[in-house]
């Protein structure tokens, strides 16, 4: 990490406050070896105490990338479990991507589930996430994977939802103005109501007391990450799923979304500055699955391939319905932020701070 992380802070020593909270604050708390085992036994007991009697005992949100996929084959074959798998399909899957789930659905015998977005919708929040010229444009396709799942599992009487996220691979997080909050209904309407065109009718939205608070302790449903009690070393887990299921690799971490590989490869560092390749790299080396120097070698190179861009951006702009001129003006327009547009910043700030005070929040500050 550098000081593209306005925030960031090194101590005497030269050592960042990234690597300094992991240390002390998120590796005391974070147990794979035997209590994590332990751990992962009672969540897969109570899973399946809560799923007795019903068609599937919880639902797995899988996109088709690493995280989601090794969740999928390890809540069937390593925690015993029923799984719905639940994709939201919002027009942006690559090829890999849906060849990957189908391959682990069919191979494991589980029932898939998806919703798809309605397209104009989509299309139009995520121009307006465009013309409002912030760097977190996107926000409209994660809010709509967050949201969909949440009300999925409200109307079916879900209590458990599984998700990839992982310290293992992701104890480093992405700085605020680089990703701001996805859940942030409050702002999405906000960006949408100065830039949008057409109503939201049928894009599903949440909103982090929804989520946070009401679904959790009066709805009674869990969000569970069940990586974070295992030992998941991201090349294994690659290799055991290219052997056992015939999963293919993407280039990078997220890529498994058209749109997220032209954003984070292209949009974030030609724009802003912003590599989420060191986000990602720094975690992989602070958990010992990369070296310093391997880092440095892969960010020396481009994020994007330099043959294949242009095709990549002649892409986004015909999905989007607008010229590459257009898309490309956009690149122009003046930084902004968060900051520039309604927020529930302080919710977020707040909720943060309780959940660390009470020890139930293992991660980075950002």
């Amino acid at each position: 990490m550098d000081t593209t992380d306005s925030m960031i802070v090194f101590d005497e020593k030269g050592v960042c406050d990234h690597c300094n909270d992991f240390y002390a604050k998120t590796l005391p708390n974070w147990h794979t070896g035997e209590e994590g085992k332990r751990e992962l036994e009672q969540m897969a007991d109570e899973i399946r105490k809560a799923g007795k009697g019903k068609d599937f005992d919880c639902i797995i949100g899988m996109s088709g990338g690493i995280d989601s996929s090794y969740l999928t084959y390890a809540a069937k074959e390593l925690m015993g479990l029923r799984p719905l798998v639940f994709h939201v399909d919002a027009g942006w899957n690559s090829q890999i991507a849906v060849n990957n789930i189908e391959r682990l659905i069919d191979k494991l015998d589980l029932d898939l589930f998806t919703e798809v977005i309605d397209w104009q919708e989509m299309q139009d929040l995520q121009l307006a996430f465009f013309r409002s010229g912030v760097s977190h444009i996107d926000t409209p396709q994660d809010h709509a994977f967050f949201a969909t799942m949440y009300k999925f599992a409200t109307q079916h009487g879900v209590k458990t939802i599984l998700t990839g996220g992982n310290l293992s691979t992701e104890c480093i997080r992405n700085p605020v103005e680089w990703m701001y909050y996805q859940s942030d209904s409050r702002q999405l309407r906000d960006i949408h109501r100065k830039f949008g065109i057409r109503p939201l009718k049928s894009y599903p939205v949440t909103s982090i007391l929804w989520h946070k608070i009401w679904l959790p302790y009066v709805r009674g449903i869990k969000v569970l990450r069940p990586l974070n009690s295992m030992s998941y070393i991201k090349e294994d887990a690659k290799a055991l799923l290219m052997e056992r299921f015939g999963w293919q690799p993407y280039p990078q971490k997220h890529f498994e979304s058209r749109f997220t590989k032209f954003y984070e490869s292209y949009w974030l560092p030609k724009r802003f500055g912003y590599d989420v390749r060191r986000v990602q790299f720094s975690s992989l080396i602070v958990t010992d699955q990369m070296t310093r120097e391997e880092a440095i070698a892969e960010l020396e190179k481009l994020p994007y391939d330099p043959a294949t861009i242009g095709h990549e951006i002649e892409f986004v702009a015909n999905k989007l319905g607008i010229t590459i001129d257009e898309l490309n003006s956009y690149m122009e327009l003046p930084h902004r932020t968060y900051r520039d547009y309604k927020s529930q910043r302080q919710i977020y700030d707040l909720g943060a701070k309780v959940m660390r005070g009470l020890g139930m929040e293992v991660g980075g500050k950002r």
